[in-house]
């Protein structure tokens, strides 16, 4: 779901913008009134907890990739709100530094992940959850059931963007001038992997966190429904961290799953597919690769791209479903995964460090206030 730039036109990419930006104001004030001092740590950690998570790509039906979010648990635990600034901060990063997702489509890509995943897994937990004692099982079946909601109307929002596209931005003689894909390749393209795999992916995921929390540290399960009273009791870091720690570790097994996640091809592979580079997605795709572009080092980015032009694209400009795309993804090379994993563990550490600690600030400066009224009480 990470939209590169020169799939989205300026006048939706600035309107996603438009919206995250008073998003971002408002979410940062629910955070500022109600998040306790002591909670900015889960901040720091959610945040690390969704960057790294976005690392496990998922091998899809078709030859595609897709990944988990983790929106939902996070928001759970810190807040609808605080999940958007912390989900947001993963986000950026990975923009910035490491290619993953566009700069212009930053807005875009906030408002598909950082903001409906969360809200709309959160808002559908409590609504399945209601009444349910935090220990019984219908609460984390609906954190299971919530998570996997709140992933796919995400991915839905993303396909309409991208098939919004290439139904209203089209030069003189048709050819698209973005993502040339209309929304009917677009939302089946998305939704149908998304519905059956990483959704279900998302949702067991999240309920075993769920219940990994109940083990380790019930209070946190509760611990957004107490903020505004001061009431939270206190909270085992040491596991958080542990278990952040291991997911840095397996990530490598996403080097495992090749391709490349649908609508997240560069400009030379859909050249290819469609026979022609869209000229607006040739104006604005790929001026920005990140420091680490896909979490490898610079001489590796070359092979990486050998891999994914060998596993083509899925769906033709036509909206058909290439039947033989799935026969030309290319095989797992494990001594490829080998050669890979030092830069994609380094990026993961780097990215981690990175992420705690904008995420710290960032909770920093909006609890500063707090901060004070504490001390001086």
């Amino acid at each position: 779901m990470h939209i590169p730039d020169g799939y989205l036109s300026p006048q939706t990419a600035g309107g996603m913008w438009a919206f995250m930006v008073p998003a971002w104001y408002w979410a940062g004030y629910k955070v500022k009134n109600t998040l306790n001092s002591r909670q900015a740590p889960l901040v720091a950690i959610a945040a690390a907890f969704s960057f790294v998570i976005m690392m496990f790509n998922i091998p899809l039906p078709g030859g595609t990739t897709g990944h988990a979010v983790g929106g939902t648990i996070i928001a759970i635990v810190i807040g609808p709100w605080a999940a958007v600034i912390a989900i947001s901060v993963a986000l950026v990063i990975q923009a910035v530094f490491f290619g993953d997702g566009g700069i212009l489509a930053i807005g875009a890509n906030c408002f598909n992940i950082a903001f409906i995943c969360p809200v709309i897994g959160y808002f559908t937990y409590r609504f399945l959850g209601k009444d349910a004692a935090t220990n019984s099982r219908r609460r984390w079946l609906a954190a299971g059931a919530a998570a996997w909601a709140g992933l796919n109307v995400a991915a839905l929002v993303t396909a309409v963007e991208f098939g919004l596209q290439g139904e209203l931005f089209m030069t003189a003689d048709g050819s698209a001038l973005y993502s040339p894909y209309g929304l009917n390749t677009a939302v089946p393209a998305m939704m149908i992997p998304h519905m059956l795999v990483v959704g279900t992916i998302e949702a067991v995921t999240t309920s075993l966190i769920y219940v990994f929390l109940l083990k380790t540290n019930p209070v946190l399960l509760d611990n957004y429904d107490h903020l505004s009273t001061q009431a939270v009791g206190s909270y085992k870091l040491k596991p958080l961290i542990i278990g952040i720690v291991l997911l840095l570790v397996c990530t490598p097994l996403g080097l495992l799953a090749t391709g490349t996640a649908w609508g997240e091809w560069g400009k030379e592979e859909i050249g290819e597919e469609i026979g022609y580079v869209p000229a607006g997605m040739g104006r604005f795709a790929g001026r920005w690769e990140g420091f680490l572009p896909e979490y490898a080092f610079p001489e590796e980015k070359g092979e990486a791209a050998a891999v994914k032009e060998t596993a083509a694209p899925v769906v033709s400009a036509s909206g058909t479903v290439e039947e033989e795309a799935a026969e030309e993804t290319a095989p797992v090379s494990l001594e490829g995964v080998g050669e890979s994993t030092p830069a994609y563990l380094i990026s993961g550490a780097l990215g981690l460090f990175l992420v705690i600690g904008v995420a710290l600030m960032t909770i920093r400066v909006l609890t500063g206030k707090t901060r004070k009224k504490e001390q001086l009480g």
